[in-house]
């Protein structure tokens, strides 16, 4: 509970970059339906084990892409989802000093003090498994969602990624019009949202196997799937994701470098 509670008081002192979005989560929160469904109670040992602290990084190039991972199949919480790197809050961590130590265990990449700067962007309550027709809970976050600001371009820091192969199954450095699309891509709405009309067929991702690396095309569509409402799950890329992502261009609308 440490952790979480470094978090909360970080957002209301205000963080880097001023005022955070506290508090999100999706409509489908299991969280929330347990409270209308109450004969779903929890385990004893799910209640015990409480709510965690994490932290998830939007990484941002000087060329304005941003690094997305797909987690590896073999990870017990959200696999074969597209996240930014990110993980636990450990006790006496400060937000950023976790931000920057994910990034480099997940993806090699180290950032050195003068190349970047950083901003606060929200909260938002993560629940695993997403939704309860995939079974009741057994991992609850209140995941914190920092932009950092390269001034490096992708290709400089595609020079010296080394992702970890226990955790990273492919990687991408994703362009706006992408991005846009995604974060219009609300998971639980009736209908899409207003994203870019024109798109590739395909993305450029670097895809782990067998350890090493190769650049392949993953159609467009599989970022732009939604969470299943019934069934397993697959990839996409994740709900919290698209929620930071919105976050994102709202703050690169007000510095004009993004026209609306």
């Amino acid at each position: 509970m440490a952790g979480l509670a470094r978090v909360l008081v970080h957002v209301r002192c205000g963080g880097a970059g001023g005022p955070a979005r506290f508090g999100q989560r999706p409509s489908f929160c299991p969280a929330k339906r347990l409270g209308e469904q109450p004969e779903l109670a929890l385990p004893a040992e799910l209640r015990r084990r409480g709510v965690a602290a994490g932290v998830a990084v939007l990484l941002q190039t000087s060329t304005s892409r941003i690094l997305l991972t797909r987690r590896a199949s073999t990870l017990s919480i959200f696999p074969n989802v597209w996240v930014p790197p990110g993980g636990h809050v450990e006790p006496d961590e400060e937000l950023l000093d976790v931000g920057l130590r994910e990034l480099e265990e997940e993806t090699g990449l180290r950032l050195e003090a003068g190349t970047f700067s950083w901003r606060m962007l929200g909260l938002w309550e993560s629940i695993y498994p997403p939704m309860l027709s995939q079974g009741l809970p057994r991992r609850h976050h209140i995941v914190t969602y920092l932009l950092l600001l390269s001034t490096e371009s992708h290709e400089q820091l595609e020079a010296r990624m080394c992702p970890s192969k226990s955790e990273v199954s492919a990687y991408a450095w994703l362009e706006p019009p992408i991005l846009e699309a995604i974060a219009a891509t609300e998971d639980g709405a009736e209908s899409l949202g207003n994203g870019p009309s024109t798109l590739p067929a395909t993305v450029s991702i670097t895809e782990l196997s067998n350890g090493s690396s190769s650049t392949t095309q993953l159609p467009t569509s599989t970022f732009l799937n939604t969470a299943p409402a019934e069934g397993e799950d697959m990839e996409r890329v994740s709900t919290g994701t698209k929620f930071a992502l919105r976050l994102w261009l709202e703050s690169l609308q007000e510095r004009g470098r993004v026209q609306p």
